[in-house]
């Protein structure tokens, strides 16, 4: 994987936050931590546009549906 350096701007809490989770050992680096960040966020945004089409195609899960659903994950987890 090729790297590219940016500079970003974040809270001080944030960073202050972020550098304890390298410190502690959750994160190799803060360029890894922000990077796994990152890449979760794109993640998530591209699944909640496949989840929004899947809404204007089949139309949005019933509550029977979504009781189904939360049974499933729960057994699952």
């Amino acid at each position: 994987m090729t790297a590219a350096k940016v500079a970003i701007s974040i809270p001080a809490r944030v960073l202050k936050e972020a550098k304890q989770q390298v410190r502690s050992g959750h994160a190799k680096s803060l360029s890894a931590l922000v990077t796994e960040a990152v890449e979760d966020k794109v993640r998530r945004n591209e699944l909640t546009e496949i989840l929004n089409q899947m809404d204007a195609e089949f139309g949005k899960p019933n509550k029977a549906a979504l009781a189904w659903a939360k049974r499933v994950l729960k057994r699952s987890s």
